[in-house]
């Protein structure tokens, strides 16, 4: 044990306290003298530390490459999504529920509905609480066919997962194509209160088209403006809907909206280019169609369109070039071959546009406008017993048209038949009133003047009610500016509603519109496609921008001033026919080479007699 003196020497000599020490420093510890007992300190015993793992854990085998199918199916590398498939069904032995979804998903994006319907059921057998499962089954049997059943497979759906926006659109959808459309617009309405969706928009707003309630559907598609205002597609179609109620203004404003958002709409280009087009502003729609020609350059309607406005702008061969063109990229569509049936009468090709006419005629049997330009032409062809019957079959299928019966008549008066077309002309009258008392403005001044020289040369009509609103009518109201006058020659286009074209993304297919004569406009199959009325030929030009709204007749002139029909069969469409010599009444004939006229003699020495005078000796002059 040390001393104290010598824990005392281990202080340092000469140094001074700090102020710290003389503060802060603790006092000097007490020293205890007497032995004291030293105890062991009890030892906590230290943990060993656990082994880091080496690997991560392994995951259940039925999840293990879940992963990994999900990839490849996003990717669309289907063929090593499936054989990963394969290989995760064999290890789990067929219990893997997301391989076999995945699987039943390649199966309908390949065509195999049957298939993956019963894929869709094993999913439900291995997991029935699952609404995805319910769904996809539902959808598989909607793309089958079999609504009912995709109905029933909905409503089970609907007591797991409710309040389903999806659920209920669906239900809708299928509703409609079993025809109950009060239901399906239930099941929509009712979607669209879970949550809104522009495709629930789009499918309610068709429902009502096909119940014929344009007004309706109008509505419809305001509230899908208002929910998405910058949707072209949904601009356009609101658009169309105002042209078939004649609210031009509001239908140029959605259709400058739509184009204002994306300036390259096909759609909204061809309707306000066909809007333009029906108001004689061919120039300007034919911009608008050089610019929806860039990107839909094999477009039917498109080129239908640009040739009629050639034809409004009297550009017969640029008309029928662009309307050939159309014909080769739609060889079914009817009204492709009406125009070009129009646009070769008005040109007196009489053969072409028979040939035409009767193409039309074969894909639309039941439109009378075309029985009635078919009897012009066979009139012109000195064919009347064939013509007569073209025009009784065209009264028989439209009677409220003014037009036919003023044809008729017309063409009774020339071959000599007074009495009957006196009874026609009265038919004309009684349609001329009715039309009148509907639609003030819905008369054509030429057709009336035509009628005035009838009635004059059958002595009939000498009341004539109908002409006496047939004054030019002076600048419309702003609630009339925007109505247009009914064309006889494109009645269907204009009785009949344009669908709007839309999509049902997982939805299925579309309905088919019911007797829509457009179909595919959506660049498809959506753009309307008008019938530009022709001029008449047989009278003077009354100016180029005025639009008939009536159809043009052409009265059979003379028999001695008919043309030889030798030949026109064989000639190609458009095409001009050969040169002949005028004969005395106006005609001309092939010329026949062995009875050319002998030349006049002009007074000039022939070939033989100049050479005879050049070998003549020279005279010497006399001196």
């Amino acid at each position: 044990m040390a001393d104290i003196g010598e824990e005392e020497n281990l202080v340092p000599e000469n140094t001074a306290p700090t102020d710290e020490e003389n503060y802060a420093a603790p006092p000097p510890p007490q020293l205890d003298l007497e032995p004291q007992i030293v105890t062991s300190i009890p030892q906590v015993p230290v943990a060993a530390p656990k082994p880091k793992p080496r690997k991560a854990p392994e995951l259940p085998i039925f999840e293990r490459r879940n992963w990994l199918i999900h990839l490849h199916y996003v990717r669309k590398e289907y063929d090593s999504c499936k054989s990963l498939i394969r290989e995760q069904l064999a290890e789990s032995g067929g219990m893997c529920e997301y391989a076999v979804y995945v699987q039943a998903l390649i199966l309908r994006q390949e065509g195999k509905i049957q298939e993956s319907l019963e894929m869709f059921q094993t999913c439900t057998l291995l997991n029935p609480t699952s609404a995805d499962n319910l769904k996809q089954a539902a959808r598989s049997l909607f793309l089958l066919a079999r609504h009912k059943a995709a109905i029933e497979v909905y409503n089970e759906t609907a007591k797991i997962s409710q309040k389903d926006w999806e659920i209920s659109h669906n239900q809708g959808v299928c509703y409609m194509y079993l025809r109950d459309y009060a239901k399906a617009k239930e099941c929509l309405t009712q979607a669209l209160a879970f949550k809104r969706h522009e495709i629930s928009y789009v499918m309610l707003g068709k429902i009502h088209l096909m119940e014929g309630d344009i007004n309706a559907a109008i509505e419809i598609y305001k509230q899908a403006v208002e929910y998405s205002p910058e949707n072209p597609d949904m601009l356009t179609t609101l658009g169309l809907l105002y042209m078939q109620i004649g609210q031009y203004q509001k239908a140029f404003e959605n259709l400058g909206n739509a184009m204002t958002y994306d300036a390259t709409h096909v759609k909204a280009i061809m309707a306000a280019g066909s809007m333009m087009q029906t108001h004689g502003d061919f120039d300007v729609a034919l911009n608008k169609y050089r610019i929806a020609a860039v990107k839909t350059p094999e477009s039917p309607t498109l080129w239908n369109n640009i040739g009629m406005s050639f034809f409004g702008k009297k550009k017969f061969v640029a008309a029928i070039s662009c309307l050939k063109r159309a014909n080769y990229l739609a060889p079914f569509d009817w009204k492709i071959l009406f125009n070009l049936g129009l646009v070769h009468l008005t040109m007196q090709q009489y053969a072409s546009a028979f040939h035409f006419l009767s193409a039309a005629i074969n894909l639309k049997p039941k439109m009378a406008q075309l029985f009635m330009l078919l009897a012009v032409a066979l009139t012109h062809l000195e064919d009347p017993d064939n013509a007569r019957q073209a025009y009784e079959q065209a009264l028989t299928l439209d009677q409220k048209d003014p037009g036919i019966s003023l044809n008729f008549a017309l063409y009774m008066y020339n071959n000599g038949q007074k009495k009957e077309a006196a009874k026609q002309f009265k038919d004309f009258e009684m349609k001329m009133k009715i039309l009148k008392a509907t639609n003030p403005n819905g008369g054509d001044p030429e057709i009336q003047d035509v009628a005035s020289k009838l009635a004059a040369a059958l002595q009939v009509g000498d009341s004539m009610l109908w002409k006496q609103s047939s004054q030019p009518s002076a600048p419309q109201s702003d609630q009339n500016a925007n109505t247009m006058p009914s064309k006889p020659s494109d009645n269907v286009d204009e009785t009949q509603v344009k669908k709007p074209i839309g999509s049902i993304p997982d939805s299925g297919p579309l309905p088919p519109p019911p007797n829509d004569p457009v179909g595919d406009i959506t660049g498809g199959r959506g753009a309307p496609t008008p019938i530009i009325p022709p001029y008449n030929p047989y009278e003077e030009d009354r100016g180029a921008s005025r639009l008939e709204s009536e159809p043009t007749f052409h009265p059979p002139p003379k028999t001695d001033s008919l043309p030889p029909i030798t030949g026109g069969a064989g000639l190609k469409a458009g095409a001009l026919p050969p040169l002949g010599i005028p004969i005395a009444s106006g005609r001309t004939e092939p010329p026949d080479l062995d009875k050319l006229p002998t030349p006049p003699k002009d007074g000039l020495p022939s070939y033989t007699e100049a050479m005879n005078e050049s070998k003549k000796p020279e005279m010497e002059p006399a001196t």
